[in-house]
């Protein structure tokens, strides 16, 4: 039976997503009613021509989240409970929404609308938000191919659909190779290695599916243990294949689910985009939003990075190497032994791995003293609530205080599962805007990552790289909902720059460093005893271990990402893996397999039609921002109140209503020092 749109629960008001109720057969007719709704709103404020700030950009504010308020959650959905109807009614309505968005782009009154307003008497009586929201919109109508002749605009608009269904497909191939893959092991001899809670987690998959023995996934939580720590070097090499080969030509399912000719499609597209606007690449294209002025200044920032950050790679991969043939006869580390061998190095150094450090961070402890750091911080209180509902029994919600007053609120979906998206992220569910009541719409954030779940009745125990992941993506999340910022343009994480965006996440990260915090999240799952001072120590002094083999690996995606959309030409065969093995050959210090296709999954830069597609390197500058911004905590006290409401005031609160570098400046009194970083990951 169809659903009567009335009662369509996309289309009814909620103050938040009825997610028990909404269904695959809601989406496609919610949408396109939303949709025709506001194309005839469009129409009435073209008509009316009231280019006032509450004529034109109030009214237009309203549609946006209207259907804002509808696609998040059905977004969200198809990332962390998705299903062939769901991806289905997804795919229907991603062309619909481009076309919409794009016809928006593509209004000459409307454009025309702004300019006027942006030159009205009234503008100088705007607050510097609005002023800054309207002066966005008049450079995104820019780049959205207003000022194209109707020829171009058509040709502008079907390049953009096309873009949105293919992206949507290159990350539909990489969920499903990665589903596609398992392995069911009976004989535990050949798990030999892997410890307890991993083995644990394997065989409750396997209960799951029905079977006996421990079934291996190519999800983070499942391989990645068994290539830390299995004895068994075929297995390794087994899934090393797996995963390197994903959606490509080569492994286990070789070309079942194949990115190669959408990575060309893709690349295609985004330059035939960017040359309608008259730049000569995608790059160009990318940065006309981001802080960096231009290509050029971007691979400038990344090769001095490069150099500094070489030589220190070297030596410590040859610390590895020669550890590996001395103590275990291993004259040659094929790519399957380095994180094995790096495991058993850091424990020779050290005295440490990270499987001793895991009980001392159950998921519970983690998140609790995660919410009294930022307390600490800003002076603000996390509560769980209960009654809010939710796509999955593994998603919680929390409700966020100031001054006793609640201020937003927040979903967090912790666990790797079937047919949930790899990776860790922050998405927006509601963004902060004056309503027309003269009341304010809260701000609302999904936070959502893929760690290994509880086994029985033991909590979820999460390695520190996890808790550092769990540390990052908060850090987004209270971007989005600590703003202060009504105008929902530039409130929270909208209007800043890419390339800025990073730093409340990455600086975040610092606190699961310091002393003074690791005494309060963490705590022995069984005992109750904090972290020891002695374990603290050794985690402390391997902070660094292999950082510059880190900095290399994160510049070979930056320097991949920036020359493939500055260089891309239709024309030369095999360009994506040339540009990639140069690339390599410059910085990489990790030996690669010749049918190591990483590109084909990877969908930071491939897999969204907006995102890090020649932003990658934003990972990179925003942790110099981060280390330096950080540093002020350092001189002045980790869990200063005066420095952390200054962080809170400029930073977090303030969203893009203000360029992002002149936040930074107003928080640390100067520009950023590129060199902070280096002191910090201790290769300068």
């Amino acid at each position: 039976m169809t659903t009567p749109l009335h009662a369509n629960p996309l289309i009814e008001e909620h103050e938040l997503p009825p997610f028990g109720q909404i269904e695959p057969s809601h989406i496609v007719p919610a949408i396109e009613a939303i949709l025709e709704d506001n194309r005839r709103i469009v129409a009435t404020i073209t008509e009316a021509g009231d280019f006032s700030y509450e004529g034109l950009v109030l009214r237009l504010e309203e549609i946006g989240d209207r259907l804002d308020k509808a696609w998040s959650p059905v977004e969200h959905m198809n990332g962390v409970v998705n299903s062939d109807e769901l991806r289905e009614a997804y795919n229907a309505c991603l062309p619909k929404i481009s076309e919409f968005r794009t016809e928006l782009g593509q209004n000459r009154v409307l454009y025309q609308g702004f300019k006027t307003l942006s030159q009205s008497d009234e503008f100088d009586t705007l607050s510097a938000a609005q002023k800054k929201a309207i002066e966005n919109s008049l450079r995104d109508f820019r780049l959205s191919g207003v000022a194209l002749d109707d020829e171009k605009k058509a040709c502008f608009a079907e390049l953009s659909k096309q873009l949105s269904e293919v992206t949507s497909q290159f990350a539909d191939h990489v969920m499903d190779a990665t589903g596609a893959w398992s392995k069911l092991i009976n004989d535990p001899a050949e798990l030999s290695g892997v410890p307890d809670g991993a083995l644990s987690l394997a065989k409750q998959a396997a209960e799951l599916k029905g079977e006996g023995g421990y079934l291996l996934t190519l999800d983070f939580p499942s391989y990645f243990p068994v290539m830390s720590h299995c004895d068994n070097a075929e297995l390794r090499r087994e899934i090393s294949q797996a995963v390197g080969t994903r959606a490509s030509e080569y492994g286990p399912h070789a070309g079942k689910f194949d990115n190669s000719d959408l990575m060309i499609q893709i690349l295609s597209l985004r330059k035939e985009l960017a040359q309608l606007l008259s730049f000569s690449n995608s790059a160009e294209n990318s940065l006309a939003t981001k802080m960096a002025d231009t290509p050029a200044q971007v691979m400038d920032f990344l090769n001095d990075l490069a150099v500094k950050s070489k030589a220190a790679s070297q030596a410590e991969f040859k610390e590895l190497e020669d550890f590996a043939e001395t103590k275990y006869g291993i004259e040659s580390l094929n790519p399957w032994d380095v994180a094995f061998y790096t495991e058993k190095l850091k424990k020779e150094k050290f005295d440490l791995s990270d499987e001793q450090l895991r009980p001392y961070f159950p998921a519970p402890v983690v998140i609790s003293g995660m919410f009294q750091v930022v307390n600490k911080l800003f002076e603000i209180d996390v509560q769980e609530t209960t009654d809010i509902a939710t796509w999955h029994d593994d998603a919680t919600t929390y409700d966020i205080y100031k001054d006793g007053q609640i201020i937003a609120r927040f979903y967090l979906d912790l666990y790797a599962r079937s047919k949930k998206r790899g990776g860790a992220w922050m998405d927006e569910c509601r963004s902060r805007r004056e309503l027309a009541d003269g009341s304010v719409q809260l701000p609302v954030a999904y936070l959502t990552c893929n760690f290994p779940g509880p086994v029985g009745d033991t909590p979820a125990l999460l390695s520190h790289n996890d808790v550092v992941t769990l540390f990052h993506e908060f850090g987004h999340g209270l971007h989005h909902m600590l703003t202060r910022i009504d105008c929902a343009a530039v409130s929270g994480i909208r209007g800043v720059a890419w390339d800025a965006v990073e730093l409340p996440s990455q600086f975040l990260e610092n606190w699961c460093w310091q002393r003074e915090s690791l005494e309060f999240i963490s705590s022995h799952y069984e005992t109750g005893e904090s972290l020891p001072a002695e374990l603290l120590d050794k985690m402390l002094a391997a902070k660094n271990f292999q950082s510059a083999m880190h900095m290399v690996r994160q510049l070979e995606f930056s320097l991949f990402d920036m020359r493939l959309h500055m260089e891309f030409s239709i024309d030369e065969e095999n360009q994506i893996q040339k540009i990639l093995d140069e690339v390599r050959s410059q910085v990489t210090v990790v030996p690669v397999s010749s049918e190591n296709r990483f590109q084909n999954a990877f969908s930071h830069i491939f897999g969204s039609p907006v995102g890090y597609g020649a932003g990658y390197y934003s990972y990179k500058w925003a942790e110099v921002l981060s280390a330096d911004a950080f540093g002020l905590f350092e001189e002045e006290g980790i869990f200063n109140p005066a420095t952390g409401e200054k962080f809170l005031s400029t930073v977090l609160s303030s969203g893009g209503s203000q360029d992002a570098m002149d936040l930074f400046v107003a928080f640390r009194g100067r520009e950023p020092e590129v060199d902070a970083l280096l002191r910090q990951e201790g290769i300068a």
